[in-house]
């Protein structure tokens, strides 16, 4: 993008509004289609193969489109295609309630929707450095409003699961799927230029310990979330939870996940950011021991979810800052991919899978610990490494 885009105003608010909506896809999808699932009769292995399927295609496919978005010099074309063909293959949700036609539907959903998200953070960071002035402080206060668009739909579609039914989820998905891929065309496409000093190799790149110790930190860091996000909501629902609730207890971590977006320059003017991955490791690791031991008290459970704030959201937060350093120029879109792939990707996929095996064997308190194991490797790699 060079130095041909400005945040303006309006192109500050296209972007946020894309983040909006692509993630309230998020918060409908993600708390709730394990409670559809289980709707449809499907086992906890089962329902645990299908959530790793729809995480385990964000291992190939932001490599995939990083590599033609890098080749082209363009972001945004490639982000209006994965999502108009992740609407296409997502109505076989409405198709289909056997186990395979859904494990194809999802495979071939999650491959194209997982593709976008590199490639439209790539460019809300080539929005936020014109080359005249670098304005990467900001990209938390656009950030926020996917955390929003996140809250927003957690609510309405907990609502909606209680007053009616969890059967009309596909619906919502689909009508969600259309506005992300219709807000992608509020926002123009421009060649990336890429300078001479960032010649440096990619596998070079990813030699360095810094780099390669940051991507499995985030690997392990992910793999933990496997079971909060496969079975947050069912585990809950069995301790007696009403769905309202539970949405609440969602959106209250997503919250708290806003706070910290929208605070994340002075967060970050105030404290290195290998301590704040350290911190947020730590207390990842305390949220799992209080979900594995603690959700029968709701108060323990509204302090729990506030730790996502840490969990999800200055880990975050802090890892995308330091990707964005490490990989400049004509692998930035690579960068941000492999980045996608080996966190929200792999870790998330065997995260999901590992849970319903878990779940299955030794249920909350055995599934937490692993996720809790996870996590305590991870802060000894980002001690030794992590710079």
């Amino acid at each position: 993008m060079g130095n041909s885009l400005n945040l303006s105003p309006s192109i500050f608010q296209r972007l946020s509004l894309h983040y909006f909506l692509y993630f309230s896809v998020l918060g409908a999808l993600l708390p709730y289609i394990g409670l559809y699932f289980q709707s449809l009769g499907f086992s906890p292995v089962e329902i645990g193969q299908l959530l790793a399927v729809l995480l385990a295609t964000k291992v190939i496919a932001p490599n995939i489109w990083g590599w033609l978005a890098d080749r082209s010099g363009v972001s945004m074309r490639w982000v209006r295609l994965a999502t108009g063909l992740a609407l296409l293959f997502g109505l076989g949700l409405l198709w289909f309630d056997s186990f395979w036609g859904l494990f194809v539907t999802i495979l071939f959903f999650s491959f194209f929707w997982h593709a976008s998200l590199p490639q439209f953070e790539s460019y809300t960071f080539g929005c936020l450095s014109d080359g005249k002035q670098d304005e990467k402080h900001r990209y938390g206060r656009i950030r926020l409003w996917g955390s929003v668009g996140f809250i927003v739909a957690v609510l309405l579609i907990g609502w909606q699961v209680e007053q009616l039914s969890i059967a009309w989820l596909p619906f919502d998905l689909l009508i969600l799927l259309l506005l992300v891929w219709l807000s992608t065309y509020l926002l123009k496409d421009k060649k990336r230029f890429h300078p001479s000093h960032f010649a440096e190799g990619f596998l070079q790149i990813l030699k360095q310990p810094a780099v390669w110790s940051l991507l499995l930190v985030s690997f392990l860091m992910q793999l933990s979330h496997g079971v909060y996000y496969a079975f947050f909501t069912i585990h809950l629902s069995g301790l007696g939870y009403d769905e309202t609730t539970i949405a609440w207890l969602w959106a209250l971590g997503v919250i708290a996940e806003v706070a910290v977006f929208y605070w994340m320059s002075l967060i970050f003017k105030s404290y290195s950011i290998r301590f704040l991955i350290l911190l947020s490791l730590f207390l990842t690791i305390v949220r799992w021991g209080m979900n594995a031991y603690l959700a029968d008290f709701w108060g323990w459970m509204l302090f729990a979810q506030l730790l996502h704030a840490a969990s999800f959201g200055l880990f975050h937060a802090a890892a995308i800052h330091l990707i964005d350093e490490y990989f400049k120029g004509k692998h930035h879109g690579k960068g941000q991919a492999i980045f996608a792939a080996s966190s929200h990707g792999l870790g998330g996929a065997l995260g999901m899978l590992m849970a319903g095996y878990a779940w299955s064997l030794g249920g909350a308190e055995l599934s937490y610990g692993l996720s809790a194991l996870a996590v305590t490797i991870s802060f000894v790699i980002a001690y030794r490494w992590v710079k």
